[in-house]
C-alpha cells in the first residue's frame, strides 16, 4: 500500500490531477507521533503510512499491544497476553486475556480525564440544543444504573431501545454496560414486524422507548407500536418511557400496571454512593447488531467490550486525529454501527454532538424551517470538527449544487468530513473539496459485522478522487477472486478478505445456532479467512480502495443494511394469491451514486402484474420495514434462477443488473433465463 514521506506527499507515481487534500502538517498528527513510539520500541525507522500498516499486519500481537497503550484503555487487571493465537480466525480467538475492565467506564472517564466542567455531549434536534457536561453525564448514568438494579438487571442480560439519537438513549446504554448488560437499539421509525424480528430472538429483559419522535417538522407518536411490540416480549420485565415529546402521552393504553413506566419514576430509585462498574472479561458481551442475510430471520451479531474499545479508540485517535475537546458529529440513527462508532467518541475525550431530526431543518430565531444549509450551519453554530454523514446525504447536497461558503458560512473549526453507507462517487468526492474546502475526506468502509471500519482515513496519506484512503492498522485485507487468488497488487476486482485475526471481529452470534451462523456468514467461501460480502479493487498506483458494492445478496440503500428475506416475508404474507415467486436485488453500477433495491415478482399463473399491485407492496414494506426499505423498481418477471436445491441465485442476477465483471460460482440450473435480466439491466 503507497503512502506519504514525511512532508506528507504520496510515493509512487499517482495521477497528480486526482489527488485533493493532504494534511498540511504531517508531523503534528497522533499517527505521526504513534509511528514515532513504534520506531523507537522496536528499532525502526518508519517515516510512510505503508512502512506502519506493513508493520501492523506482519506484527499482530505487537501492533494492538502498542494500540492499547497509546490510546490507553482504563483497566483493574492488566493482560496475560494480546491475542490467543495470532493465526487463527475461526474459532475467533481470545483478545488480552487475564485484563478486567468495563466499557462504560472507559467512555465516562477517558484516559485524558477531561474537565467535569467540560462539555460531553451537545444535543440537537430540529427546534432544541442541551449541552451536558461530564459531570451531568456521569450522574444521568448513575441515576440510570439504579433505576436497572432495582429492576433487577443482571450480567448479560439484555436491554434494548426503541430510540433516537439523543442522551437519554446513551445513558441508558452507559447504564446497562457498566452493569455488564448488552445494548441492542432499533430506531423508532422502524415497523413492528422488523423489530420483532430482530428482538424475539435476544429476549431482552427491558425495553427503552420514546413516546414520539420529531422529523421534518411533524411529530410521530411511538407508543402505538410499542403496545404491540410487547405484547410479544413476554422476557419484558418493564418498558421505560422517555418524554422526548412534553406534548404527547406517555401512557401505553390496556398495558399491564407497573409494566410501563416514566423515565422519571424508573430513575427515581438512584442507587445512593459512586457508581459502579463491573469489571469483566475483555471480550464480555456489550451490543448486539443485526445483520441480515438472505435467507431466514435478521441474525444476531454480538460485539464484545474490548474489541469494539481498542478497534474505535485506534480509529478515532490514530487514523482520525480526533483530539480531547474536539467536537464529532455523525449523522445517524441508534440502528446503524456509525452510532456506536460515534458515542466511542467520549473515550477519546472528545464531546458528542447527537442529532436526531431531519437534516435539511434548522431552528434560528426560535423556529425550524426546511434549510439545505442546515448541516452547514449547525457545523458553524456547534464549532464541529469532524462531521459524518452518508454518502447518499452528500450526494444530495451535490445535486441541489449547496455551497456554504457562498453564503457566509465559514465552516473555520471543520477538519474532517466521514462518509460511509454506500460508495462515495468521484463527482461527490469532488463536489466536498469545492463545497467545504480542504478537509480530510474519509470515505470510510467496514459494517455491522466488525462494528468499525475496514477502509479509513490517515493524516499521513493523500486523498484522491474516488478513494477509500487506506487501509486501518491490523486489518490485513486483501482482494480476492472466486478461486482464492490475490489480486490486490494487479488492481482486478475481487472479494473483500481479511487474512489475520482482529480484536473486533464478533464475539458470537446470538442463539443456539450462534456459531454455525457466524462460520457460514465469513468463513465458508474461504476457510479459515474472512470474506466480507464486498467488491473491492486496490489501486496500484496510490495504495487507495475502490468500494464496487455488495457481493452477497445483502441490500444497502443509503447505508440502510437488510436483507432479501425480509421483502420475501411480507410477500408471502400479504400476497400469497398473486405473487408465486420473487427476487430482490441491490444494483448499483458505475454511474449510480446510490444502491436501487429492484424488486422482480414473478406472477401466478392467472395474475396480471400491475402498477397498482407494486404500489400496494411499497405501501405495505413502508409500512410493516420502514420507508428505506421499500424498493425503487418493482417489475415482473417470467422466472426465478436457482441452484440445483432450489436456492435464489441473487448474486449472478445483481451482477448483471450491476454491470460488474467478477465471475460467479454458482451453479444456476435454469440459466437461460438469465439472458431476460441481461436484456432487462439493458433497458432500464
Amino acid at each position: 500500500m503507497s503512502a506519504t514521506d514525511a512532508n506528507g506527499t504520496a510515493d509512487g507515481a499517482a495521477d497528480i490531477s486526482k489527488l485533493l487534500w493532504e494534511h498540511p502538517d504531517p508531523k503534528s498528527t497522533k499517527m505521526w507521533d504513534f509511528m514515532q513510539k513504534v520506531n523507537k520500541k522496536h528499532g525502526k525507522t518508519y517515516h510512510t503510512y505503508t512502512d506502519l500498516y506493513q508493520w501492523s499486519i506482519d506484527n499482530v500481537a505487537d501492533a494492538w499491544a502498542d494500540i492499547w497503550d497509546y490510546c490507553g484503555i482504563r483497566h483493574s487487571q492488566p493482560y496475560k497476553q494480546v491475542v490467543q493465537d495470532a493465526n487463527t480466525m475461526f474459532p475467533r480467538p481470545a483478545w488480552f486475556e487475564g485484563a478486567k475492565l468495563n466499557f462504560a467506564e472507559n467512555l465516562l472517564y477517558p484516559t485524558n480525564e477531561p474537565k467535569e466542567t467540560d462539555v460531553a455531549i451537545i444535543a440537537a434536534t430540529e427546534t432544541t440544543r442541551e449541552e451536558v457536561t461530564w459531570k451531568e453525564l456521569r450522574e444521568r448514568v448513575h441515576k440510570c444504573q439504579g433505576g436497572m438494579r432495582a429492576a433487577g438487571l443482571k450480567e448479560g442480560d439484555r436491554v434494548a431501545g426503541y430510540v433516537a439519537n439523543h442522551t437519554s438513549a446513551l445513558v441508558a446504554m452507559l447504564a446497562a454496560t457498566s452493569l455488564g448488560a448488552i445494548w441492542t437499539a432499533v430506531s423508532p421509525d422502524t415497523g413492528v414486524t422488523a423489530v420483532l424480528d430482530r428482538m424475539v430472538q435476544i429476549e431482552p429483559s427491558l425495553l427503552f422507548t420514546d413516546n414520539a419522535v420529531m422529523y421534518n417538522g411533524k411529530t410521530h407518536p411511538v407508543l402505538p407500536k410499542v403496545k404491540e411490540i410487547i405484547e410479544n416480549l413476554p422476557s419484558l420485565k418493564a418498558t421505560v418511557v422517555f418524554e422526548t415529546s412534553p406534548s404527547m402521552d406517555t401512557k401505553i393504553e390496556g398495558a399491564q400496571q407497573g409494566k410501563v413506566i416514566p423515565y422519571k419514576d424508573f430513575t427515581s430509585k438512584a442507587a445512593e454512593g459512586k457508581m459502579e462498574f463491573a469489571q469483566l472479561n475483555p471480550d464480555q458481551p456489550v451490543y448486539i447488531l443485526y445483520s441480515s442475510g438472505t435467507t431466514g430471520a435478521p441474525k444476531c451479531i454480538v460485539h464484545g467490550a474490548i474489541g469494539t474499545l481498542i478497534q474505535h479508540k485506534k480509529e478515532h485517535i490514530i487514523q482520525g486525529d480526533i483530539r480531547p475537546g474536539d467536537r464529532l458529529m455523525y449523522f445517524t440513527t441508534c440502528t446503524w454501527m456509525m452510532w456506536h462508532w460515534l458515542v466511542s467518541g467520549l473515550a477519546a475525550g472528545a464531546t458528542l454532538v447527537l442529532y436526531d431530526g431531519s437534516p435539511f431543518q434548522y431552528l434560528a430565531d426560535g423556529k425550524s424551517a426546511k434549510d439545505n444549509l442546515a448541516m452547514p450551519k449547525l457545523i458553524d453554530e456547534l464549532g464541529i470538527t469532524q462531521f459524518g454523514t452518508s454518502a447518499k446525504f452528500l450526494s444530495v447536497l451535490e445535486q441541489a449544487n449547496v455551497m456554504p461558503k457562498e453564503h457566509g458560512l465559514t465552516l473555520k473549526t471543520l477538519r474532517a468530513i466521514y462518509s460511509t453507507g454506500s460508495p462515495l462517487a468521484p463527482s461527490t468526492f469532488k463536489y466536498v473539496y469545492q463545497a467545504f474546502g480542504q478537509v480530510n475526506l474519509g470515505s470510510i468502509t467496514g459494517g455491522t459485522d466488525i462494528i468499525s471500519l475496514f477502509g479509513a482515513p490517515s493524516p499521513l496519506h493523500p486523498v484522491y478522487v474516488g478513494e477509500v484512503q487506506v487501509l486501518g492498522l491490523g486489518m490485513a485485507v486483501k482482494a480476492w477472486d472466486s478461486e482464492g487468488k490475490d489480486v490486490s497488487k494487479t488492481g482486478e476486482p475481487g472479494e473483500l478478505v481479511c487474512v489475520k485475526p482482529f480484536p473486533c471481529q464478533p464475539v458470537t452470534f446470538w442463539g443456539k445456532e450462534g456459531n454455525k451462523k457466524y462460520q457460514s456468514s465469513y468463513f465458508d467461501q474461504f476457510p479459515g479467512v474472512w470474506a466480507h460480502g464486498d467488491f473491492i479493487r486496490f489501486n496500484p498506483e496510490t495504495g487507495g480502495l475502490f468500494m464496487l458494492g455488495r457481493s452477497d445478496g445483502v441490500l444497502k440503500p443509503s447505508g440502510v443494511r437488510f436483507g432479501s428475506a425480509e421483502i420475501y416475508n411480507l410477500l408471502l404474507k400479504h400476497f400469497p394469491d398473486s405473487i408465486e415467486d420473487a427476487l430482490c436485488i441491490g444494483r448499483r453500477r458505475e454511474q449510480d451514486t446510490d444502491e436501487t433495491v429492484v424488486l422482480f415478482c414473478k406472477m401466478k399463473e392467472g395474475e396480471k402484474f400491475s402498477s397498482e399491485l407494486a404500489d400496494g407492496i411499497k405501501k405495505v414494506v413502508r409500512k410493516e420495514l420502514s420507508a428505506r426499505h421499500v424498493p425503487g423498481v418493482i417489475d415482473e418477471c417470467p422466472e426465478i434462477p436457482v441452484t440445483a436445491n432450489g436456492k435464489k441465485v441473487e448474486g449472478a442476477v445483481k451482477q448483471i443488473l450491476s454491470g460488474t465483471n467478477v465471475k460467479t460460482s454458482a451453479s444456476v440450473v435454469n440459466a437461460g433465463c438469465l439472458d431476460w435480466y441481461r436484456d432487462w439491466a439493458k433497458n432500464h
